[in-house]
């Protein structure tokens, strides 16, 4: 569940109960379904402050909170970024059908010093237009047009 800290109330409550019970409703049904699951979900707020402030629910927090894994952002892990670059070339790339692109180690260079306020989600954006908009390489110069 991707963005959980804006889910509203009524929803977490919707969420809590699946979770507790073992069991969904279709919309519309009156027929219980047995489900079996686990919980992955990811949010860039504080639930802990949410809970505080009252827009979030403490039992769904300690229902789902099991396990917490803090991923730091982009823009504190640089050193992850050459690798996360190749990796979306070469997805984009496969997915518009065109050979993969080279990238300059001066605009892998540029890459880094961005502050990445969207993290992962704006880098592979970013790598998308890059490789859109620029040559056979993306250099230096793209990443001051383009980024």
């Amino acid at each position: 569940m991707d963005e959980i800290g804006d889910m509203s109330l009524s929803a977490q409550a919707k969420v809590l109960r699946a979770l507790q019970e073992s069991r969904i409703s279709r919309v519309g049904s009156d027929k219980d379904i047995d489900v079996n699951v686990r919980v992955i979900a990811a949010t860039n707020k504080n639930l802990r402050e949410e809970i505080a402030k009252g827009n979030f629910r403490e039992d769904l927090y300690h229902r789902i909170g099991v396990i917490v894994i803090k991923v730091p952002a982009l823009r504190d892990r640089t050193e992850d970024i050459p690798l996360l670059v190749e990796h979306f070339i070469s997805k984009i790339c496969e997915e518009y059908s065109t050979p993969p692109k080279l990238i300059s180690q001066e605009a892998l260079d540029s890459l880094k010093k961005m502050r990445w306020s969207g993290n992962i989600r704006e880098l592979r954006n970013a790598i998308e237009r890059l490789i859109v908009l620029s040559g056979e390489e993306i250099t230096a110069e793209d990443i001051k047009l383009y980024c």
